[in-house]
C-alpha cells in the first residue's frame, strides 16, 4: 500500500513538472528572441562596433577581400607578415610593400567615408527624420563608400599574383590554413624520402 502511495505521489510530481515546463520553455524562448542585439543600443553608430571602426580607420581589410584571399590571390598585408616563411625575395617584398602602402592610402579615407555615411544614417533614424527619398540617398552614400572600399582591397590582391610564383602562392595558402601541407601527410605506400623530394619539401 505504501509503495502504491509513493508511486502516486511521484506521478503527481512528474505531472506537475510537465505542466510547468511549457510555460518556462516559452518564457526562455521569448526572452532569448529579444536579446540578440542587446547592448548594441549603446554604440555610437549602431551598425558598427568599436572594433569595426578601428579596423576601418587603420585601413584594415575588414573581410572585404575574401573573394580574392580564398581563391589563391594573397593580400599584401598577410604576404609581408609571412615574407620570411614563403619566402619573398627583396624585389617581391618591395613590390608587396608598395601595394600595401597604396592600399592604405586609399582605404583609410574611404573607410572614413563609410563611417560618416553610417553615422548620418544613424542620426537620421535617431532624430526620426527618415523618409523614402532621404533613406535611399543615405543608403546610396553608405553603399558607394563600401563598394569603393571593397575595390581598394580586392584590386591589391589580384596584383600580387603578377609577381608571385605558383609554389609561393601554394605555400601561402598552407601557412594561412586554407590548404593542407602535403609534406606533413605522406600517403600510405610512398617512400617518405622520395615523396618529400618529389613534393619539394625541405
Amino acid at each position: 500500500m505504501l509503495a502504491l502511495e509513493n508511486a502516486l505521489k511521484t506521478n503527481k510530481l512528474l505531472l506537475a513538472l510537465a505542466l510547468c515546463m511549457p510555460a518556462s520553455t516559452m518564457a526562455q524562448h521569448s526572452h532569448g528572441s529579444q536579446t540578440p542585439y542587446a547592448g548594441m543600443q549603446n554604440r555610437a553608430i549602431k551598425s558598427l562596433s568599436d572594433k569595426d571602426i578601428n579596423e576601418l580607420q587603420r585601413g584594415g581589410g575588414w573581410g572585404l577581400a575574401l573573394a580574392a584571399e580564398l581563391n589563391g590571390m594573397p593580400g599584401p598585408a598577410h604576404l609581408l607578415e609571412l615574407k620570411d616563411q614563403i619566402p619573398l625575395d627583396s624585389d617581391q617584398a618591395a613590390k608587396t610593400q608598395a601595394l600595401l602602402d597604396e592600399m592604405r592610402k586609399a582605404a583609410i579615407p574611404t573607410g572614413e567615408r563609410l563611417i560618416a555615411a553610417e553615422k548620418a544614417l544613424e542620426a537620421a533614424f535617431a532624430a526620426g527624420s527618415v523618409g523614402e527619398s532621404s533613406l535611399r540617398r543615405l543608403l546610396a552614400d553608405a553603399e558607394s563608400a563600401r563598394t569603393e572600399l571593397r575595390f581598394v582591397h580586392l584590386s591589391q590582391h589580384y596584383k600580387t599574383v603578377q609577381y608571385l610564383k605558383p609554389e609561393q602562392i601554394k605555400h601561402y595558402n598552407i601557412l594561412r590554413g586554407y590548404a593542407e601541407d602535403p609534406c606533413k601527410n605522406i600517403p600510405a605506400g610512398h617512400n617518405p624520402e622520395m615523396y618529400k623530394r618529389h613534393m619539394g619539401c625541405s
